[in-house]
């Protein structure tokens, strides 16, 4: 493959952390990073940034050793680039090489091309890539059947949208979610009252791994009133606020903050383990709630992967396969199955759009079981 990899740099104007794209010699690549720069500029998460980063890496890979211009791939370039994509076997993970051929899955393969296309595009509308060859990657596609809560406009006049050419037909797979049992595995098996804390916190609010990495000791309002702190919000509570510059690159997806009830569980939980930081690190002045207790740095913020880091010994210790957004995905199939209204989830969970919501509309074979038995009970009434 070619030499053009995704890497994490330091802006020198700010200090703040970015991604770019950079060939063997570390010479930037001037057009990826300024697509880059954009990402950044319209408030992109850091981690849609290191994705999108790797994806226009590996296409400009591509394109360098099949010898093919990148600005004039076109619909035949692209079209090749998706094959290879599906079927180029991946590079084992294991060390020396030695392993079972791994294949991207269609999903994948098409996400990647959806980004090229993008950072094609983007290059067009700057004067960075031919044109005329960038449009035929887009046809207009008439809207028949409109997602869930998808407004059309007053005349349907946006029911026309701008669709790739090129494209894989994937089925999209429902969320996964955790039952009751599996996460009480996963406490059970947490090594440290903090790890504890983030478990209960993550699977019972929903909160995004960013947006809980990213909460400060300030949003944490688990009084039964916070008027004190000149909060009107009732309840126990925490506060859910984007800020650019932390430190550790956590990020609230969402630009509008919100609040969220916090129960009492959890609440003996947060005492826990801020008895323990203080035990460990003393009247420390970290703003940030969650940070390192037990390697160093200590009392430095908790990192992305750190996190990771913390889900992978779970997933070791109980035979579970879980990740951060599992437990989010966790939090919102209970509410919804508890009977909660989809708009209330909604808020919780701090969608924008009602459509984010259909995913976590879980049907297992019990549900279905269920259905057909009440048809058949009515029947014999």
């Amino acid at each position: 493959m070619g030499d053009f990899t995704a890497e994490r740099a330091i802006l020198p104007s700010s200090g703040e952390a970015a991604w770019v794209v950079v060939d063997a010699a570390y010479d930037l690549h001037a057009e990826a990073c300024a697509f880059l720069a954009a990402l950044r500029a319209s408030d992109r998460s850091p981690n849609t940034e290191r994705v999108y980063a790797g994806r226009v890496a590996l296409y400009l890979s591509w394109c360098q050793e099949e010898r093919t211009d990148w600005r004039r791939a076109g619909l035949t370039g692209l079209a090749r680039f998706l094959s290879w994509l599906r079927y180029e076997p991946m590079p084992s993970r294991r060390r020396g090489g030695i392993g079972l051929a791994r294949r991207r899955a269609a999903a994948t393969a098409d996400a990647v091309v959806a980004t090229s296309c993008e950072f094609l595009r983007f290059c067009a509308m700057h004067g960075l890539a031919d044109k005329a060859v960038v449009e035929n990657l887009f046809e207009p596609r008439y809207l028949r059947f409109l997602p869930p809560g998808y407004n059309a406009g007053e005349d349907g006049q946006h029911r026309v949208v701008r669709s790739r050419t090129i494209k894989l037909k994937t089925v999209e797979k429902p969320f996964e979610w955790l039952r009751p049992e599996q996460v009480a595995a996963l406490m059970a098996a947490t090594r440290n009252v903090r790890d504890r804390f983030l478990v209960a916190l993550v699977s019972t609010t929903g909160l995004r791994i960013g947006e809980t990495l990213g909460l400060h000791r300030q949003d944490m309002h688990f009084l039964s009133s916070s008027e004190t702190l000149g909060c009107s919000t009732s309840g126990p509570h925490l506060h859910v606020r984007r800020r650019p510059d932390n430190c550790n690159g956590a990020l609230a997806k969402s630009r509008y903050p919100r609040s969220i009830p916090v129960p009492e569980t959890v609440i003996d939980f947060y005492a826990d383990y801020t008895h323990e930081r203080w035990q460990l690190l003393g009247e420390d002045e970290n703003p940030f709630v969650f940070v390192n207790l037990y390697r160093p740095p200590l009392g430095r913020a908790m990192s992305y992967p750190a996190a990771k880091a913390m889900f992978d010994r779970l997933a070791k210790a109980t035979g579970i396969a879980v990740w951060p957004h599992l437990l989010r995905h966790t939090a919102a199939t209970t509410m919804l199955r508890q009977g909660t209204p989809r708009d209330v989830v909604q808020e919780v969970l701090g969608h924008a759009s009602p459509a984010s919501m259909q995913p976590y509309s879980h049907v297992d074979d019990q549900d279905k079981r269920d259905a057909v038995e009440r048809v058949a009970r009515q029947a014999r009434r």
